[in-house]
């Protein structure tokens, strides 16, 4: 399938307005994949326009007339799966298995919300004046501007874009300039499938050129924003001037709760494969593994016994576990996080550093740390790369406290057998999504949230609708 790798604006495929463009590149080989139209504020705000302009005729049409379009999207995308994720593995450098898996996703978004989008349910309240009737209607918010990050290049947009369409609103997507052709190919999709023109608007560009666009624009009405908590705090500030409404998702440093109850095998085998899933760079990646004392020797010899087994390289190769990260700056990143670790007394088990036979690729082996304490930058940062630091802890009290000891609140985890502690801990543990003896805390029908500085606002599930429509309360005497 041939797709148009351009910014789509009213309903046409367009080059940036400055004419720029800015070479895409692969990570496993640091080669260019294709020159990209690279954009600014002014394309944002053509978009801005195309889809407030079509907001109206979009808003209007029943939910059961939008569903129809993406279902017939998310059907595009499983008939298509394997060259789609081909595209995402060349930018984004996942193995191919996980892109795979990463659109399928992408298309049970667009499926469900398509159903959810009917039942964005009003309510006739009671009144206590009998004369007087009282009505709740639930109604699109209008434009929304997406901006997400490139660590899952087609499942981060969809959260948002599959609940705003469905909702009724009218978008204009920023993807990341690392991983734009797994957008663009998604904007295909949904113009085949039957999007009328300037629903769905894509701008490739200057990040803060395009933020500053839609955060001063009146005809936006909402941003929603996958990336760094810096950023975040940015967008913040701005909507704070402009009460603009926010999204935000910024990340995570989970922590892992394991007790001396559960199968060592077992847990190391899956915290391994948990762990290096897109090479650490997952929000909700399994972080901060904190292991009782009396089994933290024999998990962390299992551990790394099984990570110095994964091969890397590059996400085409059937046999690659691991792939590069996605550019030089997050490779030095992970490098001085794992120099300075061990700076403050954490040892190097497995890995910690360049693979020698790979010298060309953004490539950083898959590393675990042992003795690793609070202070250190693994501990108390969020490392985003294929770093697995172990900590110790001493009683239920000792590890909650070590858990919880983070301004991050997105998703955490507790691997036992034992149903009290389950309890416990999980009613405990300070973050919005917490996996008991279970890696993947979040389901397309249920709430992905986070507490604290991990962001504010819901995505997926039925909250993840409500994040795009308004109340209103009509009152008839």
């Amino acid at each position: 399938m041939a797709y148009t790798y351009l910014q789509r604006i009213g309903g046409e495929w367009l080059p940036a307005a400055n004419a720029k463009t800015k070479n895409l590149l692969n990570p496993a080989t640091e080669e260019p994949l294709r020159a990209m139209p690279f954009g600014d504020c002014t394309d944002c705000r053509l978009a801005i326009e195309a889809a407030s302009k079509a907001f109206p005729t979009w808003s209007k049409q029943t939910a059961y007339e939008r569903a129809a379009v993406l279902k017939r999207a998310a059907d595009l995308m499983r008939e298509r799966l394997a060259d789609l994720a081909r595209t995402t593995v060349l930018e984004s450098g996942k193995p191919f298995l996980q892109s795979k898996g990463e659109w399928g996703a992408g298309a049970d978004l667009f499926e469900w919300f398509a159903e959810e989008g009917k039942r964005a349910y009003g309510r006739v309240i009671p009144s206590k004046n009998p004369a007087r009737r009282l009505i709740v209607l639930r109604q699109p918010l209008g434009v929304v501007g997406i901006i997400t990050a490139w660590n899952f290049p087609i499942y981060n947009i969809a959260r948002a874009a599959a609940a705003a369409l469905a909702a009724g609103c009218t978008i204009v997507i920023r993807p990341s300039e690392y991983t734009s052709m797994t957008a663009m190919e998604l904007v295909n999709i949904l113009v085949e499938a039957g999007i009328p023109d300037g629903v769905v608007n894509l701008v490739n560009g200057q990040s803060s050129s395009i933020g500053q666009e839609m955060l001063d624009n009146p005809l936006c009405a909402k941003i929603h924003f996958t990336g760094s908590p810096r950023v975040g705090r940015i967008l913040m500030d701005g909507a704070s001037k402009t009460v603009t409404r926010l999204s935000l998702e910024l990340g995570g440093n989970a922590p892992v709760l394991i007790f001396p109850d559960v199968d060592l095998d077992q847990v190391a085998a899956s915290a391994v494969t948990a762990k290096f899933r897109n090479a650490g760079q997952v929000c909700i990646s399994p972080q901060r593994f904190i292991v009782h004392q009396s089994i933290v020797t024999g998990f962390s010899e299992r551990a790394a016994a099984l990570t110095a087994k994964l091969k890397i390289g590059d996400g085409l190769d059937e046999s690659t576990n691991i792939g590069p990260l996605i550019n030089a700056k997050q490779r030095d990143h992970i490098e001085a996080i794992v120099r300075d670790s061990v700076a403050a007394g954490a040892t190097i088990l497995a890995g910690g550093g360049r693979p020698a036979v790979l010298p060309h690729g953004y490539y950083y082996e898959p590393t675990v740390l042992g003795n690793v304490t609070p202070k250190a930058p693994a501990f108390a940062e969020e490392i985003f790369g294929p770093v697995l630091p172990i900590t110790p802890f001493n009683d239920v009290e000792d590890g909650l406290r070590l858990a919880n000891s983070t301004r991050h609140g997105l998703s955490s985890y507790v691997w036992t057998n034992d149903l009290r502690i389950a309890r416990r801990v999980s009613e405990e543990l300070e973050f919005g999504m917490v996996g008991v003896n279970d890696w993947n805390p979040f389901a397309t029908e249920g709430p992905f949230t986070g507490w604290k500085e991990s962001g504010i606002g819901r995505e997926s599930g039925p909250e993840g609708l409500d994040e795009y429509l308004e109340t209103k309360l009509i009152a008839i005497g």
